[in-house]
């Protein structure tokens, strides 16, 4: 079983798609990794020898951030546009979206369940 930045891949799938597995690598790095770690995309993770494991773990580990790290810097940007208060940041702390979306009507993922608001209809 090849585990790589702390992530189990899974055994049957090719190893261009097992990266993807890893938070913070997608399709594109995934390939752009292969290409660097002169692994073929196209072998089956259960395939991979001890050599190519090492390899793929030293590209990504030089190159990428990814896991822990990446998600420990993506909370620090939030709190850091929470705590200089701009738009965003508030945006964030409401639980609202944040890329100007309208939330009339849609935004549910964001918002939660409809509270019922007494009195709306006219």
């Amino acid at each position: 079983m090849a585990r790589i930045a702390g992530v189990d891949l899974p055994r049957e799938k090719r190893v261009e798609i097992g990266l993807t597995y890893i938070y913070g690598i997608g399709l594109t790095s995934s390939r752009r990794i292969l290409k660097e770690a002169n692994v073929n995309p196209d072998t089956r993770v259960k395939d991979l020898t001890d050599d190519e494991v090492k390899e793929l773990a030293q590209v990504i580990s030089d190159t990428q951030m990814v896991e822990g790290d990446l998600r420990r810097e993506i909370a620090m940007n939030i709190k850091r546009l929470q705590e200089i208060g701009c738009y965003r940041g508030i945006r964030h702390r409401k639980n609202l979206p944040v890329r100007g979306q309208k939330t009339k009507t849609n935004a549910r993922t964001r918002k939660g369940p409809r509270k019922t608001v007494a009195n709306k209809k006219k």
